[in-house]
């Protein structure tokens, strides 16, 4: 396929009650992902391109208690004219209660719904990847939060994985329910509970969602560089793309899908000097939201990601432990600016991939039936980190 194969639609994502829509001129979506996507790297990924920016997953329960960490996460900068986040939860009133703390306090336009954490002490309490099984739970918190934001007028979406495992799928099921209960969208990971985030993700799973339902469906999975959206947009069918850690370090990336989706074939391949660049801009702006002292330290867990494939040798262990602005521009200003883009790692997995689990770890007798809304679910709420 080439760039000018395929012309793509804005996505549009509706309340039930609303004509009007959130209008996603590029149908690309920066995924939330816990400790990353904060206000300075959305705005920083939205100044390479277009597309909608997802704010890090926000807990419920954390939320209508007033939990102060919980609300500062909910933090967006001048620029983010569709603010969008993502919550997580396991119970229906407290996950309506939390959309409208969201619409309310902090004028949030668009809400998506978390039903894909892999983490094994979230699954093992009936939370994240594995809840969709319970399709009455699932069907509870989708209508009630949906009615909820309604209110508002606010648009929910819903982005859950393929299922526990290959024996155990929940996606089609999950996605009828999203439908029938009014979401504007679903989003599928094209992974099991099970995968986590190794092996390949089963685009044809996106493909099969795309014929089962009437709303928009968003694929995300091993999406490294634009040309993988194409395809990926192209063998599926799907309205949109999801990306996560193809990202990473790469916040560039975007940039590359704005063309890519134009029908442009040249693509942004920085050398040393421009990476350096990218981050002293990275640091500023989370300096600028969280003070010089927390945004460097916040920065340092980049450094990896900016840096693979890159010769940086010694410098390295110093980036990974800058402390100040000062301290960072130094540091840049050591390198070597004309090195070039590391080829090699073009469509190379980035961030976290891990092993399959061969067993996911569930609470006991969780097979015994798909009915679960008289179960507490409330200690699937603890350390949860996304999916």
């Amino acid at each position: 396929m080439t760039v000018t194969d395929t012309t793509f639609a804005p996505l549009r994502l509706h309340a039930p009650s609303r004509r009007d829509a959130v209008v996603v001129e590029l149908p690309v979506v920066l995924a939330p992902m816990a400790g990353v996507t904060n206000a300075a790297y959305r705005q920083l990924c939205r100044e390479q391109g277009a597309g909608l920016y997802v704010c890090e997953m926000i807990t419920s329960r954390g939320l209508v208690v007033g939990d102060p960490k919980s609300r500062d996460m909910v933090r967006f900068d001048d620029g983010e004219t569709t603010r969008s986040v993502q919550l997580y939860g396991v119970d229906a009133p407290i996950m309506a209660e939390a959309a409208r703390i969201l619409a309310r306090d902090f004028a949030v336009d668009h809400i998506d719904l978390n039903f894909g954490c892999p983490v094994p002490k979230v699954t093992r309490k009936g939370g994240g990847g594995v809840l969709p099984y319970k399709r009455d739970r699932l069907r509870a918190i989708v209508r009630e939060t949906v009615a909820a934001a309604d209110e508002f007028g606010v648009p929910v979406t819903v982005k859950t994985r393929i299922g526990i495992d290959d024996a155990h799928t929940t996606f089609l099921d999950a996605g009828r329910i999203a439908e029938e209960e009014g979401a504007a969208a679903i989003t599928l990971h094209g992974r099991t509970v099970a995968q986590a985030y190794s092996g390949e993700a089963d685009w044809a799973r996106i493909a099969e969602l795309k014929q089962a339902v009437g709303i928009p469906v968003l694929g995300n999975g091993d999406i490294w560089e634009a040309e993988d959206a194409l395809t990926m947009m192209e063998e599926t069918g799907c309205d949109g793309v999801v990306i996560g850690r193809g990202c990473l370090g790469r916040p560039w990336l975007f940039g590359d899908l704005a063309a890519a989706f134009r029908g442009e074939g040249q693509r942004i391949r920085p050398t040393l000097g421009e990476v350096g660049r990218m981050i002293i801009r990275h640091a500023e702006l989370l300096a600028e939201h969280q003070g010089e002292r927390h945004g460097l330290t916040d920065l340092r867990k980049h450094m990896a990601w900016y840096f693979k494939g890159y010769p940086v040798g010694e410098l390295r262990r110093s980036f990974a432990m800058v402390s100040s602005l000062g301290e960072l521009r130094g540091l840049v200003d050591q390198l070597d600016a004309d090195a070039q883009f590391p080829v090699a790692e073009l469509g190379t997995p980035r961030g976290r991939q891990g092993s399959p689990r061969g067993k996911v770890v569930l609470p006991h007798g969780w097979y015994d039936d798909t009915s679960g809304c008289d179960l507490d679910l409330s200690d699937a709420e603890v350390g949860v980190s996304g999916g």
